[in-house]
């Protein structure tokens, strides 16, 4: 298969003239210079509304017409793209070591940033991309995705928090069910949120009310009143109902948090339903939908970003890193990444590995040679992240039939059973 082209940056910019524009929360510092690196003017926008179209209205009377910014996204990039002005990002780690460049001093200011931004989008250019925007339903997917990641965060963090609590004003109910943030853990703590209430329980009532709230029944009410029992004492009385204030606090705010989730996991479904390469991510082994979805908004739709499957694994952190200065060569971690992708693809990788043979192996085999679990499950992310990017470039879903690598093992296997 042919990779396809990369976008790129003509030899020189339009009208010879190129700016930068540091992002701040309040303001925005531009610069623009000229084919010499000379500035032509210099200038600051507040962020609103009325500030962002003067920044493209001050932009293109100083005949700029390529922008390089630190980020990729936001109301700032969002602007310039829909003035036709052509996006170039430089990360900020670039920029801190670009500023010895122009001085020993490595000082930060944001006028001096603008202006360094500004001219090495003058003077880099063989090395720079132009930004190429998503579409809306990906960016609309994206944004979901990440405020779904960000609120499983929190509800780990605040169950984490229920579960040092409880250790302490009611140790009993901590072990009792296989999740403390389960429906049913979270049931049982709303009826019996201290010490007191739950000593009224009986067998008979343990069982009633287990029934009541269609517990699944995995472990009976004798397993459960044992386990209440043999833990130890929590706090009684007015301490115990003082505890019991903050227990249904935080449990209050626990299942806010997981109802919120279930909704925007809803979204996630229907926007993912109404995406034209939905298929292509649904396709892949325990994908499921929130999987899928995620790997689909860090990867994207637009194909000229990856312009081979190498790119795409560098940029989410599952290619190594290699180092060399002379006879000394070291490979290491990949940190300049973006995370984001990573925490996706490894994700799906872990997962991938119980119900592909093929995933399972280069797992397998990983581990043989000494690696440990994350690392493991980065080099099979790195192997999936070419099937994907092959997918992904012909819009066609995965098929186990076509993936000659998995064929070949699956033939192994039925001439080594033979």
């Amino acid at each position: 298969m042919e990779y396809a082209p990369q976008a790129s940056l003509p030899a020189t910019p339009p009208g010879g003239r190129t700016a930068g524009v540091d992002w701040a929360g309040a303001d925005h510092a531009a610069c623009v210079v000229d084919a010499t690196g000379a500035v032509v003017t210099r200038f600051t926008v507040q962020h609103t509304d009325a500030g962002l179209r003067d920044l493209v209205r001050r932009l293109r009377e100083a005949g700029a017409c390529e922008v390089a910014i630190e980020r990729g996204d936001g109301p700032v990039v969002e602007a310039l793209l829909a003035a036709a002005l052509t996006v170039v990002v430089i990360s900020p780690n670039q920029v801190k070591n670009l500023r010895s460049r122009y001085g020993s001093a490595g000082r930060k200011d944001d006028r001096f940033d603008a202006y360094v931004l500004a001219d090495t989008l003058r003077t880099d250019r063989a090395r720079l991309r132009p930004l190429i925007p998503d579409t809306a339903p990906t960016a609309t997917l994206r944004a979901t995705v990440r405020a779904r990641r960000d609120l499983v965060a929190h509800r780990v963090a605040l169950c984490n928090q229920l579960r040092a609590h409880l250790k302490t004003a009611f140790p009993g109910v901590v072990g009792l069910f296989a999740d403390l943030d389960s429906p049913i853990s979270l049931a049982f703590l709303s009826r019996f949120d201290c010490q007191d209430r739950a000593d009224w329980l009986s067998e008979r009532r343990l069982a009633a009310w287990l029934k009541g709230v269609g517990y699944c029944g995995r472990k009976t009410p004798a397993a459960l009143l044992t386990h209440l029992k043999a833990a130890p004492r929590g706090a009684t009385g007015h301490d115990g109902a003082a505890r019991a204030h903050i227990t249904r606090a935080l449990l209050n705010v626990l299942t806010s948090l997981t109802e919120q989730i279930k909704t925007l996991e809803a979204q996630i479904a229907e926007q993912l339903a109404l995406h034209a390469d939905a298929h292509i991510f649904t396709s892949l082994p325990r994908s499921g939908v929130v999987r899928a979805a995620r790997l689909l908004a860090e990867i994207g739709d637009c194909r000229a970003r990856f312009p081979d499957p190498s790119s795409l694994a560098c940029l989410a952190g599952v290619a190594p890193a290699t180092r060399q200065s002379g006879k000394h060569k070291a490979v290491g971690f990949r940190w300049a990444v973006n995370k984001q992708l990573r925490d996706a693809v490894c994700d799906f990788a872990a997962d991938s590995r119980h119900a592909n043979p093929w995933a399972a192996k280069l797992y397998a085999d990983a581990i043989a040679r000494g690696k440990d679990h994350p690392h493991a499950t980065r080099i099979l992310a790195r192997a999936w992240l070419y099937v994907i990017w092959h997918c992904w470039q012909d819009t066609a879903a995965y098929d186990p039939a076509k993936h000659r690598a998995l064929q070949a093992l699956l033939q192994q296997d039925q001439t080594a059973a033979a």
